[in-house]
């Protein structure tokens, strides 16, 4: 049987491709996303969705991996158009009343929130719907299953669909055209141990595609999940040789952007793909990801 076709629909963030995806399913009454994309690209989402014969009201359910602006800050949108939200139960509180979230949020962008993110708005509780391990959304002849996936985020799903599955965060980010990936890793909840976990989960799904919400869908998912493993080893590493000591938090930035510029040399990143990257997965949030991680977790343990 034909896998059923999946539209990888381009949000444009900041006016740059490649950097958030919204993944579109069809189905007899409306469309199915996974990911609603921040508040920002709603317009870019509508005209998207127009050149597939559709608008905001005909998306009648939104899957999202996690909470996080960039992937769901539309949602409150879109269900005001009608679409029933499905969602992480630790993640769930956010959706009804997104208040904590942004001044959260409002400290670390500042005066670029509204540019960079739009209008997170609220979820009715009657359009929320909280989902469980393992559990199944059905959508006509369309059925998704949720993994609890967290190592990203605490509240993360990553969904199988068919022989794919859409990975969020924690299948990393990926720009197409180049065999390299990145491992986004900002605060509160990145958590190495964990992540290692849920790679070995997502090794035995066996499926044959996997879909990054950064950027696209790949079929050689041996070497994506090899690779997002080897990131980890090598994450850990930088962590063991610039953390002990307490250096301040911009000589670790430093070091850190060092060694991504020194990876995009060597893989011969065009220009535009390193944008791309910057703009999914910025790098100063992953260091404050890995110093928390290191001071909260990784010295509790030992």
């Amino acid at each position: 049987m034909a896998n059923t076709p999946i539209h990888t629909l381009d949000l444009n963030f900041q006016g740059r491709p490649l950097a958030i995806a919204s993944y579109m399913l069809e189905h007899s009454a409306g469309v199915v996303l996974v990911e609603s994309g921040p508040g920002s690209t709603l317009e870019s989402l509508q005209s998207v969705l127009q050149t597939h014969g559709y608008g905001l009201k005909d998306v009648t359910h939104v899957l999202l991996t996690h909470i996080h602006l960039d992937h769901a800050g539309a949602a409150g949108a879109l269900a005001a158009h009608g679409a029933q939200i499905y969602v992480h139960p630790v993640g769930a509180p956010h959706m009804l009343n997104p208040q904590k979230l942004l001044v959260s949020a409002g400290r670390i962008y500042g005066d670029r929130m509204d540019t960079l993110w739009g209008q997170f708005l609220a979820v009715p509780e009657e359009k929320l719907t909280v989902l469980h391990d393992n559990d199944e959304v059905v959508v006509g002849k369309l059925r998704f299953r949720a993994l609890n996936t967290p190592g990203h985020a605490e509240h993360h799903y990553a969904y199988q669909f068919e022989d794919l599955c859409f990975s969020g965060d924690v299948g990393a980010v990926r720009i197409p055209g180049y065999p390299y990936l990145r491992l986004p890793m900002p605060p509160p909840e990145f958590n190495l141990e964990k992540w290692r976990e849920t790679l070995l989960s997502l090794r035995k799904m066996n499926f044959k595609r996997i879909a990054p919400t950064h950027f696209g869908i790949f079929d050689d998912v041996e070497w994506h999940l090899d690779s997002i493993h080897t990131a980890l080893e090598e994450v850990e590493a930088w962590l063991l040789r610039n953390m002990p000591g307490d250096p301040p938090l911009e000589t670790l930035k430093d070091s850190f952007l060092a060694w991504m510029d020194e990876q995009a040399s060597r893989e011969g990143l065009d220009p535009l793909v390193a944008e791309a990257y910057t703009l999914a997965n910025p790098l100063g949030m992953s260091v404050d990801g890995l110093v928390r991680y290191w001071k909260k977790i990784r010295t509790a343990q030992t």
